[in-house]
């Protein structure tokens, strides 16, 4: 049976079971301040609900509100030593999420590929070891409840920020998804990718600003910092900025990484590993482990100016303890989200 769903700015009832959500009815008005949204934004838009939303990882780590979200480790996982040097590094310097890819896009099909489940096997063992939650990009909507079992964040990559049934099965998901800017994408299409996954029902969306494809090589991509105050206008999701594959060059992603927080940015997603000179993917972009940290000494007072904080140091054991959930219901299917609100 079919059961009616109200979309506001709608003509007529729309039912459910063609993918609108039951009682996703929002007020069809713009925001203040003269900020243009679509009423196609039905869900994601600033007036949606009353309050921003937090998106808060097992470990503690949150998205979206005092503290900052700092996620950081290699582009690609290549080895158990590689990883567990950089999870190491990146926790005793303060991050609060590890980073890395298990099955990476590659524009060449000759690039390194990534180690597959192996590698999101060490993941989680060195994220559990330092306290440290997941974040890892899944490709394949087949791959997702596999990717899952693993992660505590789902990335999908700019690559695939319109792989609609890719967003599809992650909106499917009671699991945080980090949704980064397509490599040409506009707002409008940005914002319409998050609409798909909180249409399935995951409301834990974080949105991330990765620069965009330019006319200019200088840089890898062109950064569009100013998206992150105009994006805290057009919806009540987070936001955080990748500096490093917006630079491409490592000695850039400090001074970005600094501007993004005080233009407002709710987290960073870094790069960082042992030996640049000699990673496997996006080497030249990379932190080594001594400039991470020199960056987050930097970023204190940054934060502060920001009225924010960096993240509070999260004990191994404590994030142990939640591991023991995660099995049980990390990859399970349901209209509810590990969203909470401030």
């Amino acid at each position: 049976m079919l059961h009616g769903a109200l979309i506001a700015g709608a003509i007529r009832e729309a039912p459910a079971g063609l993918g609108m959500r039951e009682g996703a009815c929002v007020e069809a008005r713009m925001v203040e301040r003269g900020v243009n949204v679509p009423q196609s934004y039905r869900l994601v838009r600033r007036d949606a609900r009353g309050e921003r939303t937090i998106v808060r990882l097992r470990n503690g780590a949150t998205f979206g509100g005092d503290e900052i979200a700092i996620c950081a480790g290699p582009c690609g996982v290549e080895s158990r030593e590689q990883l567990e040097t950089a999870a190491a590094a990146v926790a005793a310097a303060g991050a609060n999420v590890l980073r890395g890819g298990a099955y990476k896009p590659r524009t060449s099909p000759y690039s390194f590929q990534g180690l597959g489940e192996e590698g999101l096997k060490m993941l989680r063992d060195s994220g559990d070891r330092h306290g440290l939650g997941v974040v890892t990009e899944v490709l394949d909507p087949r791959d997702v409840e596999r990717v899952a079992r693993y992660a505590d964040m789902l990335q999908i990559g700019a690559r695939n920020m319109q792989n609609f049934p890719l967003l599809r099965e992650v909106g499917g998901l009671r699991m945080p998804v980090l949704l980064k800017r397509g490599l040409s994408a506009t707002v409008q299409e940005w914002l319409l990718a998050a609409e798909y996954v909180m249409l399935g029902g995951n409301e834990s969306v974080v949105l991330c600003e990765r620069g965009v494809r330019s006319f200019d090589p200088a840089t890898r991509n062109l950064l569009d910092i100013a998206v992150v105050p105009l994006l805290e206008e057009m919806t009540h999701l987070p936001v955080i900025v990748d500096p490093s594959h917006a630079m491409g060059i490592a000695r850039l992603v400090p001074p970005i990484a600094v501007a993004s927080i005080a233009a407002g940015a709710h987290g960073l997603l870094i790069e960082v590993h042992p030996d640049p000179a000699n990673a496997l993917s996006d080497g030249a972009q990379s932190l080594d482990c001594d400039q991470f940290a020199l960056l987050m000494r930097r970023l204190a007072a940054v934060a502060e100016f920001a009225g924010r904080r960096l993240p509070q140091h999260v004990k191994p054991s404590d994030a142990a303890r939640s591991n023991g959930q995660r099995e049980a219901d990390g990859a399970v299917r349901s209209s509810k989200s590990g969203v909470r609100l401030a």
